[in-house]
């Protein structure tokens, strides 16, 4: 595997950046109380010099370190996700539209993601500030790159030169690996009202249910919903202020993006800027919620049509040990060029998830869905091949050369999944620290589409459903 020279260059970017990052967040708590700053420091540093008279050297060296990072608040951590999915109906290697376990047949390292954080103490008079830097390395990172600047412009079909934020970090010689920068943004506490937190940079939506980070997720694979009805990521700034403690507001603005705002970059599309908005109520006792949250900008600088979307998340514990989740999404895009017509489309669903604790360790989910990409925008099988293309109409999700074969139609979608959650360790009682929240998702899920206006679309390698076994694992560091 072999980078290109300005990758490289990229890569050691996101390392100084990293490094900067680690510092300037010491230097908050300076500048807030000099005095207590300096005190502090000298007491630190006279323990320092009595342990360093007491400890050898390289005791010492990883002491400091790890005294630096806990008085500076930051945290590293991370975790690792891989599984397969066992496919009897395909031959082309993918699960059609499904993802992110979108390989038949094969095991994917999915996302080996490592942050760098530092949390900002959201509560009390004081400025506080923070930010976090992750990186994402697996056959995810396609879905999680800043891909919104699209290989072909979505109005008028113009290839289009792409942002280059995390497009093309590494990996140029493999099918399905990746690098994705899917957050990096500095936060802050603002005291003022009842508190307010901005961040500012590039960072996850916060805009509907299911999301990219795999300990986030009860299931492997994603609504349709997820993957086709809603953005990743954004680049720009968001707000939240609690009103009290049952509702919350939130708003921010994007940029950087060919497509409403949606996954947006650094480089490219900096003049288009659009909205978030959001408000949330949570019940008294933590038990229910509402979320309703979108987003709304211009397609893109060529293009003033519109692009947007609303998500509606309900929630309610019904038993101490069952949670039910009910959500409905609806976007919009004018003027998109669509099989060589111009034209408006739209795309809606309704998905619920249900979910029962067996045991502290045991839990199982039934995921529920319709979702209806009615004018054959949106959903495309296989969505890696679509993904990978370029501006040429080249997908190397398919190897050098091809050109990339996903289809899209106007269907309905349906799918229902059975999973398990289980902490293995736990429930086996092992000691080591590192395995406690080791977690095994068995699943099985069924796929269906049904064209609509009489057009017979068969998405799933030939067919118009299909039934997938998938396992995978997932281990928090």
């Amino acid at each position: 595997m072999t980078c290109l020279p300005e990758r490289r260059v990229q890569m050691r970017v996101a390392f100084i950046v990293g490094s900067l990052f680690a510092t300037a967040m010491h230097l908050p708590e300076a500048h807030a109380n000099p005095a207590a700053y300096i005190a502090a420091n000298t007491a630190a540093d006279n323990a320092a010099a009595a342990n360093i008279a007491a400890a050898p050297a390289a005791d010492t060296g990883s002491n400091s370190v790890v005294d630096f990072f806990k008085k500076s608040g930051i945290r590293v951590g991370g975790w690792i996700n891989g599984g397969a999915t066992f496919n009897p109906s395909h031959i082309d290697g993918f699960n059609g539209p499904v993802t992110f376990g979108d390989q038949a047949n094969r095991f994917q390292l999915n996302q080996f993601n490592v942050f760098l954080e530092r949390a900002v103490v959201a509560q009390g008079s004081k400025w506080d500030f923070g930010g976090r830097f992750d990186v994402l390395f697996g056959t995810d990172a396609i879905f999680t790159q800043a891909y919104g600047v699209p290989a072909f412009d979505v109005n008028s079909g113009q290839p289009l030169a792409r942002s280059n934020w995390d497009l093309d970090l590494c990996c140029a010689s493999t099918r399905y690996y990746g690098i994705a920068i899917p957050q990096a943004y500095v936060e802050a506490y603002v005291p003022v009202g009842n508190g307010l937190n901005v961040k500012v940079g590039h960072f996850y939506t916060p805009i509907g249910y299911e999301s990219v980070p795999a300990p986030n997720n009860f299931f492997y694979s994603h609504a349709y919903t997820m993957q086709y009805g809603e953005p990743f990521t954004h680049t720009g700034a968001l707000g939240n202020y609690y009103i009290n403690k049952n509702w919350m507001l939130m708003g921010g603005t994007t940029t950087g993006s060919a497509t409403g705002g949606w996954d947006g970059g650094f480089d490219k599309q900096l003049g288009n800027w659009g909205g978030l908005a959001g408000i949330t109520w949570t019940s008294d006792d933590l038990g229910s919620s509402a979320n309703i949250s979108g987003s709304y900008a211009q397609t893109s600088t060529r293009s003033n049509e519109p692009w947007g979307m609303y998500s509606i998340v309900l929630k309610h514990r019904i038993t101490p040990n069952t949670n039910f989740v009910l959500q409905h999404d609806h976007g919009y895009a004018g003027g998109v060029l669509v099989n060589g017509v111009v034209q408006n489309a739209e795309w809606y669903g309704i998905n619920t998830h249900t979910y029962y604790d067996i045991t502290p360790d045991l839990s199982i989910g039934v995921r529920a869905e319709w979702f209806r990409d009615r004018d054959g925008f949106r959903v495309f099988s296989p969505g890696r091949v679509s993904a990978a293309t370029n501006n040429q109409g080249l997908s190397y999700a398919l190897g050098s050369g091809r050109f990339g074969n996903a289809t899209s139609a106007p269907a309905d979608y349906y799918a229902v999944t059975l999973g398990m959650n289980w902490k293995a360790a736990r429930t086996l009682k092992m000691d080591w620290k590192a395995m406690k929240q080791f977690n095994v998702r068995p699943n099985v899920r069924y796929d269906a589409a049904d064209g609509l206006h009489g057009v017979d679309y068969r998405p799933f390698g030939g067919h118009k459903d299909q039934v997938v076994l998938s396992l995978d694992f997932m281990l928090p560091f």
